[in-house]
C-alpha cells in the first residue's frame, strides 16, 4: 500500500518547508521538497493543503490504568484518545495492579497493549525495595525504562530507602524515570494544615502541602545518585525553577540527567485552583506562573528536553470531595498536541521546538528505533493538524473517565489525522479500531 500526504507544510528537524510525503506500507519511502513530478495510479493521495504534517509525538509518561484499574481507564481507551491527540507511541507507567514489578508481568502488560493498543506502546518496568534481580533481567531492547517513584506512592513501590536507591542507580541496565517528590516534607506539611483547615484543606494549599522544597529535596538525590553511579537519569514532570540546575547541560544525546515537562505545568498555574479546585490536583503540584514561565524558558534554550502528559484518569467522583481523599491525576493525552499548539499561538513557543521537544526528544533521550522523525525509512508514525478553532466538550471526549481540565475551553488548532505504522488511525474525529500499534524497540 502507498499513500501520498500531498502538499502540507512540513515541520521536522528545525525545519520548515511545503512537501509532499511517500509512504510505502509501514514506513516513510520519500519525502518530497515541493512537489511529486506525477503521482502514479495506485497511490492513495491524502490532500493535505493548508495542513501541517508532523512526526507522531511520543508521550513519555501516561497511566492508562491496566490492569486492576479499568473502571477509570485502560489500554484500547487510553491509546485511542491518544490517536485522536496526535500521540503515536506511549510509555505506560507501572503502578496499576499488580504493580509491573517483575518481567512476567511487563510481558502480560505487553501482551495485552498487543491485542488492544491503536498506538505504539512500551512500559516502565516498577523499581521496590527488593526487585533488584528482576530490573537487572529486564530486557533493554522492549523496555523503555526503570520507574522509581522516589515518594508519592503507596505499598513497595515507594522506594525511600538509600540502600535500595544505591542498588538501583548503580547496576539498572537501562534508563532510570523517576517522581521526584520527598514523603517526609509532604507529611511534616500536611500535618500542619490539617491543624489550620481540619479535613477541609483548600485545594489552593497543594503547592504548599507538596511545596518546591519537596520537589527539590528528592530531585537533588536524584542527580546526585545518578552522577554518582554514572546511570542514565530523567526526571519527571519537573514542577520548580530550582530543579532545572540538576539537568545535564548540552547536546541531549550527551547527557546523562534529562528532564521532562508535563502539559499541565505549561498551562496552569496555581491561580487554577480557585476556579477549578481538585480537578487541577496534580502530583507534583501545578505551582506559580513564575514557575511556569522558567519552565517555558528552559524549553526554549534547551536545558528542558521532553514534553509529556502523565496522563493520568480518575473518575469524577475520585476527584471531588475533600483535599485529603480527592484523587491527584487527570486525563490530557488527547489535548497535548493542542494545547502546545495554543502556547506558540500566544507566542511561548515555536512550532519547531514543540515537534523538538514532543517527537524528536523523546526518540533520541529513550533511544527509540526508527521512529520519532520524519525521515526516509523510518516507520510512518505521523500526525496532520490544522488551524481549525473548537472547543474541549464532554461529547468530544475519548476518555473513558469522562472528562477533562480543558472542558469549555477553546483552541486554534485540531489534530485531524493520525498514522501509525502507514496506517490512518484517526481521521477527523473517526477512529480506525481495526488499527493496532507495534511494540516500541530500543537501540
Amino acid at each position: 500500500m502507498r499513500i501520498l500526504l500531498q502538499g502540507g507544510t512540513i515541520i521536522n528537524e528545525g525545519r520548515t518547508f511545503k512537501g509532499d510525503l511517500l509512504i510505502h506500507n509501514d514506513r516513510i519511502e520519500k519525502i518530497i521538497e515541493g512537489e511529486l513530478d506525477s503521482v502514479p495510479g495506485d497511490i492513495k493521495v491524502i490532500d493535505a493543503t493548508g495542513k501541517y504534517v508532523i512526526p507522531g509525538v511520543i508521550d513519555d509518561q501516561v497511566h492508562f490504568r491496566e490492569p486492576g484499574l479499568t473502571h477509570k481507564g485502560d489500554i484500547r481507551e487510553g491509546s485511542r484518545a491518544a490517536a485522536a491527540g496526535g500521540v503515536t507511541s506511549f510509555m505506560d507507567m507501572p503502578n496499576v495492579k499488580p504493580p509491573t514489578v517483575t518481567n512476567e508481568l511487563l510481558r502480560e502488560k505487553q501482551q495485552i497493549a498487543k491485542e488492544n493498543a491503536a498506538v505504539n506502546y512500551s512500559f516502565y518496568l516498577g523499581a521496590t525495595v527488593d526487585n533488584i534481580d528482576e530490573i537487572k533481567k529486564v530486557d533493554p531492547h522492549t523496555t523503555c525504562g526503570i520507574k522509581i517513584f522516589m515518594g508519592s506512592s503507596t505499598g513497595n513501590m515507594l522506594v525511600d530507602s538509600r540502600e535500595a536507591l544505591e542498588k538501583i542507580f548503580a547496576e539498572s541496565p537501562i534508563l532510570i524515570a523517576t517522581h521526584c517528590e520527598d514523603s517526609p516534607t509532604i507529611d511534616r506539611n500536611l500535618e500542619l494544615y490539617k491543624q489550620q483547615y481540619g479535613e477541609g484543606i483548600p485545594p489552593f494549599c497543594h503547592p504548599l502541602i507538596r511545596n518546591r522544597e519537596c520537589c527539590y529535596t528528592s530531585s537533588s538525590l536524584a542527580a546526585e545518585l545518578a552522577r554518582k553511579h554514572n546511570s542514565r537519569l530523567h526526571i519527571l514532570h519537573l514542577s520548580t525553577k530550582e530543579e532545572l540546575e540538576l539537568l545535564d547541560q548540552g547536546p541531549r544525546t550527551q547527557k546523562h540527567i534529562t528532564g521532562e515537562v508535563c502539559v499541565h505545568h505549561l498551562w496552569f498555574n496555581d491561580q487554577a485552583y480557585h476556579t477549578k479546585g481538585n480537578l487541577v490536583k496534580w502530583n507534583p503540584a501545578i505551582k506559580t506562573e513564575e514557575d511556569r514561565q522558567a519552565l517555558l524558558q528552559a524549553l526554549n534554550d534547551n536545558r528542558l528536553d521532553i514534553i509529556a502528559t502523565d496522563h493520568a484518569p480518575h473518575l469524577p467522583e475520585e476527584k471531588a470531595g475533600v483535599y485529603t481523599k480527592s484523587a491527584s491525576g487527570g486525563p490530557m493525552v488527547q489535548h497535548s498536541l493542542t494545547v502546545m499548539l495554543e502556547l506558540m499561538e500566544k507566542g511561548q513557543i515555536t512550532l519547531e521546538n514543540i515537534v523538538d521537544k514532543m517527537c524528536h526528544a523523546p526518540a533520541d533521550i529513550f533511544h527509540v528505533e526508527e521512529r520519532g522523525y520524519l525521515r526516509e525509512g523510518y516507520k510512518a508514525d505521523i500526525a496532520i493538524f490544522e488551524k481549525h478553532p473548537w472547543t474541549v466538550k464532554k461529547e468530544n471526549l475519548l476518555y473513558k473517565c469522562g472528562w477533562s481540565p480543558l472542558e469549555d475551553m477553546s483552541f486554534t488548532y485540531r489534530v485531524s489525522m493520525t498514522l501509525v505504522n502507514g496506517q490512518i488511525v484517526y481521521d477527523h474525529g473517526k477512529i480506525n479500531d481495526d488499527v493496532r500499534g507495534e511494540m516500541l524497540t530500543f537501540y
